[in-house]
């Protein structure tokens, strides 16, 4: 693949009016609200994912690619409405999104109903592809327990005292019970957890909780933090100076925007799930050439997601010949293809996609106006013992 395509290419159709010839993708996605950043690098990624797939034709099997945009505003029931419009009014081939778990979750019965695809991207909660999951669920984005195992390697350890804190709702719940769980054999213990409204911006009671908690326990202590959206719990919890309680602050990885906090905690670590310096392959190598042609930006976390939905969709499409529903799953349960963080796998038992985590340490570089991950370990499938949860 030639970084020399222009970025017109990228410029999918996105109205309702498709030729019936066409191949048609509903992107259904937060457009508005708190997450909005991450629906623009959500779907900025699946263009550029169609693109580097079909070379830029924005073709496969000799039919065109059709995005159509529909804006979920975080709400699980438009998200829901949206989607048997999409199957049913606009009859889309498939769908992909959405960026919240609650949505998420809303959406799923839709896909079994219609008997359609709904690749998930990039909606996290565990039981999106457990308990709730169906047969039409395909998930491209990483899950809470992959979070969760990546870093209980990242951050466990013999006499390792963890609090945690997360948001009150299906990415934060499950995000705590899956990483409770992968603690479980690695010598740390959960001594508190606190759960707080998606919104809070004061976070002095919780964190005073969490202080009390910890205060007298002995070994290494840590507070992880499992957050999406405003906020910023990390920064106005250390300005409450955690270090007297001998707290060090952990968490995962996130959007570059929430990685100017992190430059107050150098050294801290966590692991992540794409930061664009990390991956070494040429999948990678093309997204970031042309994030910073087309943008003068680095590709973002959601970015490298949207781009494996987008080669996902291709690479089913082209396997299986078809859009057939039946014919699609049969191509994609266990299909393996290329995404900006190397090979990811969709396992045959519940369409999650087996992917590489990255376990890194925060820096601070000259030249950037954020806490840099930099990488301690590359953490592959196999390295990662992600529990089947359906």
């Amino acid at each position: 693949m030639k970084s020399s395509l222009i970025a017109g290419v990228v410029a999918v159709a996105t109205t309702a009016g498709a030729a019936s010839a066409d191949i048609t993708i509903a992107h259904i996605y937060g457009k508005t609200g708190p997450y909005e950043a991450y629906a623009k690098q959500s779907h900025v990624g699946l263009e550029m994912g169609i693109e580097y797939a079909t070379q830029g034709t924005m073709e496969v099997n000799g039919e065109k690619i059709v995005i159509i945009e529909k804006d979920t505003q975080l709400k699980p029931d438009i998200g829901k409405a949206l989607l048997e419009e999409a199957y049913g009014d606009d009859e889309v081939d498939l769908a992909v999104g959405p960026v919240s778990s609650g949505v998420a979750l809303a959406m799923l019965p839709v896909a079994e109903e219609y008997e359609k695809i709904l690749i998930v991207e990039p909606a996290v909660a565990d039981s999106i592809t457990g308990a709730n999951w169906n047969r039409y669920i395909f998930r491209t984005s990483r899950n809470s327990s992959q979070d969760a195992v990546a870093n209980a390697i990242a951050l466990g350890g013999a006499d390792v005292q963890i609090a945690t804190l997360a948001q009150d709702y299906a990415f934060g719940r499950d995000g705590v019970s899956a990483f409770r769980e992968a603690l479980a054999t690695s010598g740390a213990n959960i001594a508190h957890e606190e759960y707080v409204p998606t919104d809070t911006t004061d976070f002095t009671a919780a964190a005073e909780r969490i202080f009390t908690a910890m205060k007298d326990l002995d070994g290494e202590k840590k507070l992880f933090i499992i957050w999406a959206g405003g906020g910023n719990p990390m920064t106005k919890i250390n300005a409450m100076d955690p270090g007297r309680y001998g707290i060090e602050i952990a968490t995962g990885g996130n959007i570059l925007a929430a990685l100017k906090a992190y430059k107050e905690l150098p050294g801290m670590e966590g692991a992540t799930y794409y930061y664009y310096e990390l991956p070494q392959n040429p999948v990678n190598d093309w997204l970031v050439e042309e994030h910073f042609k087309r943008f003068d930006s680095p590709p973002d976390f959601f970015t490298a997601g949207g781009m494996a939905a987008g080669i996902a969709v291709v690479e089913a499409l082209r396997k299986a010949g078809s859009t057939d529903t039946e014919e699609l799953i049969t191509a994609m349960e266990g299909m393996s293809w290329e995404t900006p963080k190397g090979t990811m796998t969709f396992r045959a038992e519940d369409h999650q996609a087996m992917q590489t985590m990255y376990h890194f340490r925060t820096e601070i570089q000259d030249g950037k106006d954020y806490g840099v991950p930099v990488l301690v370990r590359e953490l592959g499938i196999d390295d990662l013992p992600v529990p089947v949860r359906n």
